[in-house]
């Protein structure tokens, strides 16, 4: 897609309504003078590594499970030389956000079956990237947003700021970008990686999305403690009664094929897309799960780690010492608590 030269104004007006941060810049809405359909524009800082965004995300315009990109324009904007990238509006909110208004208020459950549906979704798209050896890098509810294709809703992922090609299957992947719940064990360290480090993510995923909390949280009030990383390099996690009781062993075990700490022996994509649990979702049993209740819970407390992991991902690409961190310790952290609990017991 050739970058266009003209100033994006002249075929949109550029609302004040915000709708996102992501990793390398803010996101608003605009507006066709032509059709009023309404967009999402991303502004970001031209760089090479802006460039690399635009384009990685390119590569992917074809795959449905991928927000669309629509036009990308070369301008000036508040002074310095910016790309704009003009994408699809996701109308439906995020992952967690329609998951927490399904169950509102009782009337309906979350159960086992939507959350394989979701997943396999999700897997289409990192199976997209990843044949075209691409690596997302930052695979987490956030990036994953709803629109409406008639009465279907349709998930999609979205932000490309932390993407990355892979050189020839190899390791070649060694900047630590991650955020703190979803991160891979070796991504924590200083050796190469590789795309397996979404198959971890996708497990943590997966995980919250059946019960209703993180896998690996920090018991301190930094964003990733040096307890949490030494639990996510050991594969220190658990499935506790009642959350998981009644989950089906097939779900567990695909767990743990994706949270490996060896990403050489951790499941690849073509392998969890021809599982059962994933491809087969329709059969999975319609076990109600505790998902929306503890997301409604800890919705403040969910907000509060949210905000501290955009902080903390901040800091991967500027000074570290720059950035100070809440503690949570001084919040009311009903989630956290809970398992804090479980654990003392």
């Amino acid at each position: 897609m050739p970058y266009k030269k003209h100033s994006l104004i002249d075929d949109f007006e550029i609302s004040t309504k915000v709708l996102g941060l992501g990793i390398n810049g803010k996101v608003v809405e605009c507006i066709s003078r032509t059709t009023r359909k309404k967009y999402a524009l991303k502004i970001l800082l031209d760089s090479p590594k802006s460039r690399r965004e635009v384009s990685l995300h390119l590569k992917a315009k074809h795959c449905p499970q991928i927000v669309e990109v629509s036009d990308v324009y070369e301008n000036s904007y508040g002074g310095e030389k910016c790309l704009l990238i003009v994408m699809e509006k996701m109308e439906g909110g995020e992952l967690f956000q329609r998951i927490q208004e399904k169950t509102e208020g009782g009337l309906a459950s979350f159960t086992e079956r939507e959350a394989a549906e979701i997943m396999n979704e999700i897997c289409s798209a990192v199976y997209f990237l990843h044949k075209r050896n691409i690596a997302h890098r930052d695979l987490k509810p956030e990036n994953l947003l709803y629109t409406t294709k008639g009465k279907h809703s349709i998930l999609k992922l979205t932000d490309f700021g932390f993407a990355k090609e892979t050189v020839n299957e190899g390791l070649s992947l060694q900047t630590p970008c991650y955020t703190p719940y979803y991160v891979a064990p070796e991504v924590l360290g200083s050796s190469a990686y590789d795309k397996s480090c979404d198959i971890w993510s996708l497990g943590v995923i997966m995980y919250i999305l059946l019960c209703g909390f993180p896998p690996f949280y920090s018991n301190t009030g930094l964003a990733i403690s040096p307890g949490m990383k030494k639990r996510i390099r050991t594969g220190q996690y658990e499935f506790p009664d009642p959350e998981w009781k009644n989950i089906s062993l097939s779900a567990k075990d695909l767990i743990r094929g994706m949270l490996n700490v060896n990403a050489e022996s951790r499941l690849t994509i073509e392998q969890v897309m021809g599982n059962e649990w994933i491809c087969k979702f329709s059969n999975v049993p319609q076990t109600p799960l505790f998902t929306g209740k503890l997301l409604r819970e800890g919705e403040e407390n969910w907000t509060e780690v949210q905000e501290e992991m955009t902080r903390s991902l901040a800091t991967m690409r500027v000074d570290y010492e720059r950035i100070n961190i809440k503690s949570l310790d001084f919040s009311n952290n009903s989630l956290l608590d809970k398992r804090r609990n479980k654990k003392a017991k």
